[in-house]
């Protein structure tokens, strides 16, 4: 059983190898720790800057028994890995974080909407759907148009179908393969907000500044932070974060994202238990970012300063935009990420920038 926090020289396991394994596995570095990647995927983005790599399945027994015996916390990159995969190396006496409850919470978009009311956390109106005679109903009792996602699975746009008349069910609801699924009422808002949020193993919280996200085609494509915004709007945020990683017994990093209406009142849309996106500006606009604050969470160290040190306008590259990396390497505001991936195919993240300014006064 590991004793925290941490010393230096011990290793962190972490499940999946994208780039944001990658980018946990260089702050790891930077404070002396190890780190083991778990990846179906060979030569994986986070592979080529870890101590230790084993490529296997998530619910590999084999995989996670040596994980469990070798990695004094195990953490994961994204929300969807198998949930019994945590199940088992909690059987195994692994030190988790997050813990299998904010996973399970967040692999359900059902579950998820029902935890964040019953947390105090405003969202749009919803409904389960799981038969063409459901979807029926939401229309009636939601209105339409009604945003068509299903329950599990699905990220940057997938999974998803807007039904607008009775006559749109059957092909929507076959369209997503008849899974389970949730009907969202459409969000009236007038701007998308983020925040980066972390909570440590004593419960200590610590908050990023806000984050302006722009969406195209349901991939994110920039953000801006901080972000302009009034202090009761800040203040609500920050207080819905708290709320949720508190509820939760949350130990990491995590992404929440949400509406500001035209009164700005604030709509939660959903949560990430992992670092997120609309964070990475952090890698250059803050004091502590949030890579290194989610290894120091895991690995019960005391949380990092979260105050930014300049504005930055992050931009995703997707699919050849990596290609110009030779043209925004001269651009002297410009700081470049590129994730070692190999195919570049279309609206794959290859890479991102962040684009530094004086903050404002």
């Amino acid at each position: 059983m590991a004793t925290f926090p941490l010393p230096p020289g011990s290793m962190i396991g972490i499940l999946g190898g994208g780039q944001l394994g990658r980018m946990l596995a260089l702050a790891a570095a930077r404070l002396g720790l190890g780190v083991t990647i778990l990846t179906p995927e060979a030569g994986a983005p986070a592979a080529a800057v870890s101590a230790r790599t084993i490529v296997a399945p998530y619910n590999d027994a084999a995989a996670l028994n040596d994980m469990a015996a070798t990695c004094q916390v195990i953490t994961f990159e994204f929300e969807n890995i198998p949930a019994n995969a945590l199940d088992a190396l909690a059987r195994m006496g692994a030190a988790l974080a997050p813990g299998p409850r904010a996973l399970a919470v967040a692999q359900d978009r059902f579950d998820e909407k029902t935890f964040l009311n019953g947390a105090g956390a405003p969202t749009v109106a919803f409904a389960a759907v799981d038969s063409i005679d459901d979807l029926r109903d939401a229309l009636q009792t939601l209105g339409a148009p009604l945003l068509l996602k299903t329950r599990r699975g699905g990220y940057d746009g997938k999974g998803q179908v807007w039904v607008s008349r009775a006559d749109d069910v059957e092909v929507a609801m076959a369209q997503l393969g008849h899974r389970p699924c949730i009907a969202e009422a459409p969000a009236d808002f007038r701007r998308e907000l983020a925040i980066i949020a972390a909570r440590a193993r004593d419960g200590e919280i610590a908050v990023y500044p806000l984050t302006e996200s722009h969406h195209e085609n349901g991939i994110l494509r920039r953000t801006s932070a901080p972000a302009r915004a009034a202090p009761p709007v800040i203040a609500s945020v920050e207080r819905i974060a708290a709320t949720i990683l508190s509820t939760l017994d949350y130990v990491g990093v995590m992404g929440i994202e949400l509406f500001e209406r035209d009164d700005g009142a604030l709509l939660v849309n959903e949560f990430a238990p992992r670092v997120h996106n609309t964070g990475h500006w952090t890698l250059d606009g803050c004091e502590v970012d949030q890579f290194e604050q989610h290894i120091r969470a895991v690995a019960g160290w005391p949380l990092g300063p979260t105050a930014a040190t300049h504005h930055v306008e992050m931009t995703n590259l997707l699919g050849d935009e990596a290609n110009d990396w030779e043209k925004l390497a001269r651009e002297p505001e410009t700081r470049l990420w590129l994730y070692g991936k190999g195919e570049a195919r279309r609206g794959r993240k290859m890479g991102h920038v962040n684009r530094l300014r004086a903050l404002d006064r």
